[in-house]
């Protein structure tokens, strides 16, 4: 079985090494390595960083539109393309290019949260479970039909960051079992109900600013949703303040957009409740507890935050 591997980050990395331990992948397809850190340094993804240490081949198209690109795919002969959040929209041509077609490994319950960014929505919508889809892919965004999916619940405190790591084994798992009986011919795809179809857009850096004018419920959500990106974060004299951790509080006698102390930490009334904000991280600092910023941070009690500022 000669496979491509199309995928970016650590979430399609335990997808990756289930396939190649019992086929063969003729390639990886990833992005282009992008710029990170203070030096803004080119950095690879970190399915780069596996496939390289495995001695696979990779491959980093700037856009499978290119045609160039697709006749090198072409080439490569193979019998299935497997992505797992590859960061890039597959054109048909490159969809029909393996004779079995090409499956995806969607970290939702399809149709629930088809696009970019399906697990911080989940989070962010107050979602009590979530999971993974195994789906036939089509022209259309996460429209295709589905060849397997299994549910997990939401645990109340987890982040972002810690439920793409449970999905992303998960995936890997579900991935391995639906292989061999798709291989078979066992599975009989499944049409999605388009009428059930959420949709979790691409996030922006700017979407992590706190808008103390929501409920503080839907604030904690959009908390644990972003950590550890893009994270959400205030600004307190023009300094750019992460809040890494945070819970709330209902009713508080905090006014909307007020900052106070709520059980010695600091906290900010919201439309609904407070928020408490239990870790913090200032521009250029480490994270530190909410009473260790309180005690350094003269004048923040009583300051009003309502309204965001978004230049």
């Amino acid at each position: 079985m000669r496979i491509i591997f199309m995928g970016s980050p650590g979430f399609a990395v335990p997808s990756l090494d289930a396939v190649l331990r019992e086929h063969q992948i003729v390639s990886v397809v990833t992005q282009p390595d992008r710029p990170a850190g203070r030096g803004r340094t080119p950095t690879p993804s970190a399915v780069k960083k596996r496939s390289l240490a495995l001695g696979v081949e990779v491959l980093q198209p700037t856009s499978l539109k290119d045609q160039k690109v697709q006749a090198q795919l072409a080439r490569l002969d193979p019998d299935l393309i497997i992505v797992a959040a590859f960061g890039q929209i597959l054109p048909q041509v490159v969809l029909d290019t393996p004779r079995l077609g090409s499956i995806n490994v969607h970290a939702s319950l399809l149709p629930r949260w088809r696009g970019a960014a399906p697990i911080q929505a989940a989070i962010l919508a107050g979602d009590r479970e979530t999971g993974v889809t195994i789906m036939q892919m089509e022209a259309g965004l996460d429209t295709g039909p589905i060849l397997a999916k299994e549910a997990v619940t939401i645990r109340s405190t987890e982040t972002g960051g810690e439920l793409s790591d449970r999905l992303a084994e998960l995936g890997a798992e579900l991935l391995k079992t639906t292989l061999t009986s798709f291989l078979r011919g066992e599975i009989k795809p499944v049409a999605q109900d388009d009428r059930g179809a959420t949709y979790a857009p691409m996030i922006k850096k700017a979407d992590g600013l706190l808008d103390f004018s929501q409920p503080a419920a839907y604030l904690s959500r959009q908390v644990r949703a972003f950590e550890p990106w893009p994270s959400s974060f205030f600004f307190w004299n023009d300094t750019r303040i992460v809040v890494r951790s945070a819970y709330t509080v209902e009713p508080t006698k905090l006014n909307p957009g007020r900052a106070g102390v709520v059980d010695g930490l600091p906290a900010i009334g919201c439309s609904v409740g407070a928020l408490v904000l239990d870790v913090l991280q200032p521009a250029g600092k480490r994270a530190m507890q909410g009473d260790e910023f309180l005690r350094g941070a003269k004048g923040f009690v009583g300051g009003k935050f309502i309204t965001p500022d978004r230049t």
